[in-house]
């Protein structure tokens, strides 16, 4: 592999005199379809995972992450760090540096480490207190108390205009109803290879291929996905389930090495052929930031063994997911509902099976003949 460039160095910006303008400039900068993240942190918290957090809000995603994990730790660092460097985040401004402790400080260091962004800190104090000191001095970091310059470092070089969000319009209250989501419960068991396996391009034979969305529709469900979780392999189920067609204990299979991303495919594998067995299926550019982000989630979590997307015990937090998305599959008629009216009901492709073969008359005996 070539070498990794070298990081930027960490520039500390001295506002003397705590100076609203660098506090409204650097919030200003804030854009992050631009690559540009200003990080706020919240006042009265000293912890690391708070820290987290408020990263993740930055981002602009529900700060908790669902599901149980290891020794009751929310993996909140984990995933900041896997969508940093699965979005197109450059910089990152830290505004409120001086009340840094250095733990935390050491946080973001390793951080810029693993993605290679652009870290500024500002420090609203003539001084760098000891805490902060202490912390950047492990770095290769720069000092600068000139605005000017601190602006270019929060915008980078050169300054532009922040370009409008391209965002998707339309109530987001509103379900988007997608057919590729009908196998998701199915009930269909299949495993993962134990042996190395390098399955062929996906053929199709035994189920049509999901209809792939529209560049609008796709468009709003990753807005809705990005929105909905800060989980990646959850975010990365759901995106992996609309490509593929594919059900959660399929999605199951896939380990991060599956995952090509020079040829942008993803490997599920089906070793008993209950679908149509192990398959490289293409992953479309809109779905590539979810996976990549599930697979640096993944490998800064677990390892390279672990399940890239969300296993079967993680049903009915990727349901939930699901329905915070407003993706749903196909609703069965008002009057063949099984619950009230407004509740998903997730397995009604697989009840419509289950009624058409109960319904196939038996075949009756014909009586013998002598």
């Amino acid at each position: 592999m070539p070498p990794a460039p070298p990081l930027p160095p960490v520039t500390v910006v001295l506002d003397r005199h705590d100076d609203v303008l660098h506090t409204h400039t650097a919030l200003a900068a804030h854009h992050p379809p631009s690559g540009r993240i200003t990080l706020h942190p919240g006042p009265g918290t000293t912890s690391e995972t708070g820290l987290a957090h408020d990263l993740l809000a930055a981002l602009g995603k529900p700060p908790l992450l669902p599901g149980r994990f290891p020794g009751g730790r929310q993996p909140a660092w984990e995933a900041a760090t896997a969508w940093m460097a699965a979005l197109p985040v450059t910089r990152l401004t830290v505004l409120r540096a001086h009340r840094l402790t250095a733990r935390r400080t050491m946080r973001l260091l390793q951080l810029q480490a693993r993605t290679g962004i652009h870290l500024t800190l500002i420090c609203h104090r003539p001084h760098l207190p000891a805490a902060l000191h202490q912390a950047v001095r492990t770095a290769d970091y720069s000092v600068t108390a000139d605005f000017e310059a601190a602006r270019r470092h929060y915008y980078g070089t050169p300054i532009a205009e922040p370009p409008s969000a391209e965002e998707p319009t339309g109530p987001a209250s509103r379900w988007l109803t997608l057919p590729a989501l009908d196998r998701l419960v199915s009930y269909d068991s299949p495993r993962a290879c134990v042996a190395p396996c390098t399955p062929p391009p996906i053929a199709w034979r035994h189920r049509p291929p999901p209809v792939p969305l529209t560049a609008y529709t796709a468009q709003r469900v990753a807005h809705r996905l990005h929105a909905a979780t800060a989980h990646p392999r959850l975010a990365a189920a759901l995106a992996t389930a609309l490509f593929t067609g594919a059900s959660l204990q399929q999605l199951a299979t896939a380990r991060p090495r599956d995952y090509d991303t020079a040829a942008a495919t993803l490997a599920l594998h089906d070793r008993a052929r209950y679908t149509d067995g192990c398959a490289a299926y293409p992953v479309p550019p809109w779905a590539s930031i979810f996976l990549r982000a599930a697979t640096s989630f993944t490998r800064l979590l677990s390892g390279e063994d672990q399940e890239l997307l969300a296993a079967p015990g993680d049903r009915a937090h990727l349901l939930r997911v699901a329905e915070t998305a407003r993706l749903r599959p196909p609703q069965p008629p008002t009057g063949r509902r099984k619950g009230p009216v407004g509740r998903v009901e997730w397995d009604w492709r697989e009840r419509q099976e289950a009624e058409k073969y109960e319904a196939i008359p038996a075949r009756r005996a014909k009586p013998s003949q002598r």
